[in-house]
């Protein structure tokens, strides 16, 4: 043993003391506004449905199109590969895991449209929508044909719109209710937002009709569609994003770039509006680094190039959307929109093969720092958390399998939780 080294200071305890006491606030006001990611699931994509043509089979027929597409363009590990450039190594198992979550579970976020895609109607027929909406995904989640989130897109708070989209929130929610109660999986989009008022009136509809229920404060959560260029920069100058995530008080869970309308706002022409766009990339690096730390998840927008037609043309789309999920992924939007049947095959087949490529490495880093083994990678913990929630979104969309993941990392599905939690080891 060597000599024991003597400790000394030089500063009155109290010191210290008062500079904990001096920044009690501050410690307040970034548990508050910065808790960190929630450790949820998050779906992969969401797809919209126009509320008119939602029906209880919906889902299942989606699943069953994207199946029918594979069969005819690309039946087999191969051909599929071929078409996106997948890796040998990897043609059939994420083949196999694509066909398999087709049939399975195809879609993992299903909004019901009220908005674009469901236009301008009487407000008969929108009240009879709504609440027939409301029937199905209450049937849909006790009988367990529901996706894992579902819920709707009303109109927004604009002028012209508002009382219709006030009307088709409290209908659709009341008819929850009255079937029940709010599902688990319940997730309500509000699209057009453009200045933070507009979220805090949000809120105040969603606390009008938790008192009237008797439901917890905060229980009905939502998405803000960033869909205008005012929402991300302000006449002031400031990123009003962040505002609006300031203006939902913890209601807010996503932000969802809405592709059409922002390229439309700032003036891109029709035949480059898309979400590679540089004006695409500036408006979600806006909203990526105002969500950072708060809980709220960002969710890339969508391509109106639908995979239909003869096979040539099919594989071009696939090929574009392939890419354009891909080149999401590693920019760390792990969510999208998908539109149409024929985006699903791609969807995973881009997900998965990003969760696959990369599980070996992640594993054996994970592994290597969670026994302080060392590697050929220096890690931090900041990189371990991320590590973590790397391989619970693999698993989570069925990418992974739980079992292989905890043979190849020695960690179980709880370790891997506190890997990826907040203010995670």
């Amino acid at each position: 043993m060597g000599q024991q080294e003597q400790v000394a200071t030089s500063l009155a305890g109290t010191v210290g003391e008062e500079i904990g006491a001096s920044l009690t606030a501050v410690d307040a006001e970034l548990a508050r506004r910065y808790p960190g990611d929630p450790g949820t699931r998050q779906p992969v994509h969401t797809v919209y449905v126009p509320g008119d043509t939602f029906t209880s089979g919906t889902i299942r027929s989606w699943g069953d199109q994207a199946l029918k597409a594979l069969d005819e363009h690309a039946p087999d590990a191969a051909s599929f590969a071929a078409v996106l450039g997948i890796p040998d190594e990897l043609a059939a198992p994420v083949h196999d895991r694509v066909r398999a979550k087709l049939e399975r579970e195809p879609v993992e976020d299903l909004r019901i449209d009220f908005e674009d895609g469901y236009g301008s109607r009487t407000n008969a027929e929108e009240d009879e929508t709504a609440a027939r909406s409301a029937r199905l995904v209450a049937e849909a989640y006790a009988n367990g044909t529901a996706a894992p989130y579902m819920g709707i897109r009303m109109k927004g708070m604009e002028a012209a719109v508002r009382d219709r989209g006030i009307r088709t929130t409290d209908i659709f929610l009341t008819g929850l209710m009255r079937a029940g109660g709010l599902p688990d999986g319940l997730v309500l989009t509000l699209p057009k937002v453009t200045y933070p008022e507009q979220v805090t009136a949000f809120v105040r509809l969603l606390e009008a009709f938790e008192q009237t229920h008797g439901l917890p404060a905060g229980r009905i959560g939502f998405e803000i569609q960033i869909e205008t260029s005012q929402s991300i920069l302000a006449a002031d100058g400031t990123a009003a994003v962040a505002r609006m995530i300031d203006a939902a008080r913890g209601r807010a869970t996503g932000l969802h770039y809405g592709t059409f309308d922002y390229s439309a706002c700032v003036g891109v022409s029709a035949a480059y509006q898309a979400s590679d766009h540089p004006a695409a990339d500036h408006a979600k690096a806006v909203m990526q680094v105002a969500a950072a730390g708060t809980g709220v998840r960002v969710c890339d927008g969508s391509t109106n190039v639908l995979p239909v037609g003869p096979t040539h043309r099919v594989h071009e789309a696939w090929r574009l959307h392939h890419g354009l999920t891909r080149r999401a992924l590693t920019r760390a939007y792990y969510q999208g929109w998908d539109m149409h049947p024929g985006h699903l095959p791609t969807r995973y087949a881009a997900v998965y093969t990003f969760y696959r490529e990369g599980l070996e490495q992640a594993a054996a880093r994970l592994a290597a720092y969670a026994a302080r083994t060392g590697g050929d990678v220096m890690d931090e913990p900041a990189t371990a958390k991320a590590l973590g929630g790397y391989l619970l979104r693999g698993i989570d969309c069925g990418a992974l399998d739980a079992a292989e993941v905890a043979r190849l990392t020695r960690l179980t599905r709880a370790d891997l939780d506190a890997f990826a939690a907040p203010g995670s080891r």
